[in-house]
């Protein structure tokens, strides 16, 4: 009974009326951005879901005669020294060698000859999951203090809100290194379904889930969603609708399940899409520094690129960076629209890392 109650809740939350689909439809049509944010973001799922499918070459494989190849369009100069023994003596020789690019890595290859393109792909699983779950865990956390506090003012809202106070007197970075090394990487290896079933038996047959990463994002950026959902409920509230249903008797738990958070929710998709465009970047701060727990991430390839940048191999971290701003700024656009067709009024609520 409570389960359909609560299920019943959530889809009365997340339907779309009539009204809402024909803004929707109004503000992609004429919203450019929105069209270009829709298409990375769906591009990048679809690269994401479908990894081993894409992916040319299995991105864990190292190749250290063909390390550091140069992408499709560029090439690099190589000098080596060779001694040489002649009329009796060893003489120095110093060549100067031309390294092309070569048609199966068109993105090039790391310090260690792996493919950069499969690895930007199956790092796009890495952050994407951690940016939909860490959203998610953000969400179920920060949304019901929210509600709470703002519906019930008063003591409840104090205390409430000054954990959150705390929350945010510290930085997002340095607040999830120091959980990360309360707990531990724990690194959760996921079987990959298409490999499982024989569709694709070269490549690795798991990735892996940061799961410490999953949850420290969430508990950090719970707060976020928190003052939201506070600012809707104080205003919602004193509607006559709230009104009307305290005065029939209706417990606050009814009233804030089934008349302030269907009316809530509108700031809090906007918000979700957000933060997760916010929790990527994080999670990149995070495998950059290490922390992450797995090596297929975005971040942890820029950080194995950043020696290398100033002897010209450029594109080991540069390729995972565009990546990153690709998915940010697509996600961000969606926000915009999502924002501009749900409630005009919002004013880029929400935060970040």
């Amino acid at each position: 009974m409570v389960l359909d109650r609560i299920l019943a809740t959530l889809r009365n939350a997340v339907s779309i009326s009539p009204r809402v689909k024909r803004n929707l439809q109004r503000e992609f049509a004429r919203s450019a951005l929105a069209k270009l944010g829709l298409v990375l973001v769906v591009a990048i799922l679809l690269v994401a879901i479908f990894a081993p499918f894409f992916a040319p070459h299995d991105p864990t494989e190292q190749r250290l005669n063909q390390s550091q190849l140069p992408p499709l369009g560029f090439s690099k100069t190589v000098e080596t020294t060779s001694s040489e023994f002649v009329d009796g003596e060893i003489t120095l020789v110093n060549e100067t060698t031309t390294v092309a690019a070569k048609p199966e890595f068109p993105l090039g290859t790391d310090s260690l000859g792996r493919d950069m393109l499969s690895r930007v792909i199956y790092g796009a699983r890495t952050s994407l999951l951690v940016g939909i779950m860490g959203t998610l865990l953000a969400a179920l956390v920060g949304v019901p203090v929210g509600l709470l506090a703002g519906y019930h003012r008063g003591k409840v809202d104090d205390t409430l809100m000054r954990i959150a106070d705390v929350s945010l007197a510290f930085p997002s970075l340095v607040l999830a290194i120091a959980l990360i090394g309360l707990w531990g990487r724990a690194a959760v290896p996921v079987p990959d379904p298409f490999v499982a079933a024989g569709f694709a038996g070269e490549m690795p047959a798991t990735f892996v889930l940061p799961g410490t990463v999953i949850i420290v994002v969430g508990l950090v950026n719970w707060v976020w969603f928190a003052r939201v959902a506070r600012g809707e409920a104080l205003s919602l509230r004193e509607e006559e609708y709230v009104k009307a249903a305290r005065a029939l008797g209706a417990r606050n738990n009814r009233i804030i399940t089934r008349h302030v958070l269907p009316n809530a929710i509108t700031p809090i998709l906007v918000l979700g899409t957000i933060q997760i465009a916010a929790i990527i970047l994080l999670e990149s701060a995070l495998s950059f520094l290490g922390f992450s727990g797995t090596t297929l991430s975005w971040g942890f390839d820029i950080a194995q690129g950043r020696d290398y940048i100033t002897s010209g191999q450029w594109w080991i971290s540069t390729v995972p960076g565009l990546a990153i701003v690709l998915a940010v700024v697509g996600i961000n656009l969606l926000g915009d629209w999502l924002r501009d067709a749900l409630d005009p009024g919002i004013e880029g609520e929400g935060g970040g890392p």
